[in-house]
């Protein structure tokens, strides 16, 4: 009974804060197109709790932006729960398929490279409907606008979920919400650290081509 209300006082506390980035956090990158790092938080709600979690939090989260801060009504709450869950769901089913290190990095890459399609493939469908574009104008911006968007959330949230896990999931342990696991081998920590690396590259490079898509640099 102790550990079911753990789970979800803990799984209350990430939606909350992903609600509250979302918020706060959101940064326009090109067009009408903005980056909020909701995705994040929501993935490791799945990692820590599996898939179903992390769908359950894209729809909460999303419901409650649809009725506070945005204008996009139904289509945009539908959309939202798209982008979120083929990233995170997908990163969570491979992590619970492979529960290790490479199990997640094979996770999140697969959740980044399959959000891009998706969500190249909704923008086709949906954009004409609720911005009053032409369909044909919609297609021109594919490869310029929706691509490149796409690509850099996921690899902005790959990467940060990979910085961010194992240190919340350290702290929601020592805070007693999750149960504790054996300590990590010295292979797995050189691994941790290889990633750490990749990610902060992944990071950097994410965010210099956000600003040179604003015109800081």
């Amino acid at each position: 009974m102790q550990t079911r209300t753990n789970k979800l006082i803990t799984i209350a506390m990430l939606s909350a804060v992903a609600y509250l980035i979302m918020v706060v956090g959101r940064i326009p990158v090109v067009l009408f197109l903005k980056y909020d790092p909701k995705d994040i938080v929501i993935t490791i709600g799945g990692f820590l709790f599996g898939p179903l979690t992390a769908f359950a939090m894209s729809a909460l989260v999303s419901l409650i932006e649809m009725f506070t801060v945005s204008g996009t009504g139904l289509i945009g709450l539908v959309m939202n729960i798209i982008s979120t869950c083929s990233f995170a769901c997908t990163a969570a089913v491979i992590y619970k398929r492979k529960h290790t290190y490479n199990g997640a990095v094979l996770g999140l890459i697969a959740g980044w490279l399959l959000t891009t399609a998706v969500m190249l493939l909704w923008n086709y469908l949906i954009t004409p409907i609720y911005l009053g574009y032409p369909r044909e104008a919609v297609v021109e911006l594919l490869l310029p606008a929706f691509l490149p968007f796409n690509l850099l959330k996921g690899g902005l949230n790959a990467s940060v979920v990979m910085l961010t896990y194992k240190p919340i999931s350290k702290a929601l342990r020592s805070a007693r919400l999750m149960p504790k696991v054996e300590k990590t081998s010295t292979s797995r920590k050189k691994a941790t650290i290889g990633g750490v690396l990749v990610s902060v590259l992944i990071l950097v490079s994410c965010v210099l081509t956000i600003l040179a898509f604003r015109g800081y640099i």
